[in-house]
């Protein structure tokens, strides 16, 4: 499947399978009173609110390249996923708000009930799946957008196990363990929120990528039969890709076309990895010994 197509059906299988928690944490919550089963449905709903940003900027970013974005609008992907972190840090503030209001006013609920458990359950399962399906399309198609869903699937199976032992504590005599589990409820929601803008922010001001990434570009320009040296190898995000610079030394006598061959093969190895978008090459004489083997790449 292309990526067009895989990354816009994430959007909506994370949509509707948020849509079925919303629903059956609500009426948990509706028949129970609990503090920690009603802050999961909060966290359902927020999950909604970020899955239509993130379906709406799916739809954006896989929109094929125009005259005013010739590189395409992929670029946008990080803004998405810096929308989804408002919402998930907006919810954990709101459950924290909740909780601490009913840990002082004395008012923890009522127990549960085998529906919420079964709910809790189901939701820790669901989640799962949901967390394994949006990493492999991430990690398949290098984004950003899907890879915050990922990261907040993940979170949700530990808050609904937060919140499952809140009821089960109720049910054995300690409703304080209600509200208590709401704020370890709340800790992973804004955890996840941290996530997200750590690793969206380096996508926005140009950060480098690994140090793995930039060393295969060095080996793939030095692989030439041709290249006797490599340096100034810049290698910046521009957006969630990767655009590279990098001067490579060749003989000084070769033609124009002989260099050309070799600037053209370059490009396109260093391309073909995945998270490379735009390739440059400057071609130097090796006589100006602007490379020194005995020295570490720069």
């Amino acid at each position: 499947m292309d990526r067009t197509r895989a990354v816009r059906r994430v959007g909506f299988v994370v949509l509707v399978a948020n849509l079925a928690l919303v629903a059956a944490k609500a009426a948990a919550w509706w028949l129970s009173g609990s503090i920690a089963v009603g802050s999961e449905a909060v966290n359902s709903l927020a999950d909604v609110a970020y899955s239509l940003v993130v379906l709406g900027g799916l739809y954006l970013t896989t929109q094929p390249p125009d005259f005013e974005h010739p590189h395409g609008h992929e670029r946008i992907e990080p803004f998405v996923s810096l929308v989804v972190a408002l919402g998930v840090l907006a919810a954990g503030v709101g459950v924290i708000w909740s909780a601490t209001t009913s840990l002082l006013s004395g008012d923890y609920g009522q127990h549960a009930g085998a529906a919420a458990i079964v709910v809790l359950v189901g939701t820790a399962v669901g989640k799962y799946a949901l967390y394994r399906y949006c990493l492999d399309v991430a990690d398949t198609h290098h984004s950003p957008a899907i890879r915050a869903t990922a990261l907040d699937n993940r979170n949700d199976i530990l808050t609904a196990s937060a919140a499952l032992v809140g009821v089960l504590g109720s049910a054995v005599g300690y409703p304080v363990l209600d509200p208590a589990a709401a704020l370890l409820v709340a800790v992973g929601i804004l955890y996840t929120g941290y996530e997200i803008v750590r690793d969206n922010v380096n996508y926005l001001v140009g950060a480098a990528p690994p140090d793995d990434l930039r060393e295969d570009i060095l080996e793939r320009a030095l692989a030439h039969p041709e290249v006797h040296g490599a340096h100034d190898v810049i290698a910046h995000y521009v957006g969630p890709e990767v655009d590279v610079s990098l001067h490579i030394e060749v003989e000084g006598e070769m033609t124009l076309h002989e260099v050309h061959d070799i600037e053209t093969a370059i490009v396109e190895d260093v391309r073909s990895i995945p998270e490379v978008d735009d390739v440059f090459v400057h071609v130097d004489p090796r006589e100006l010994g602007e490379w020194k083997e005995e020295q570490e790449p720069a």
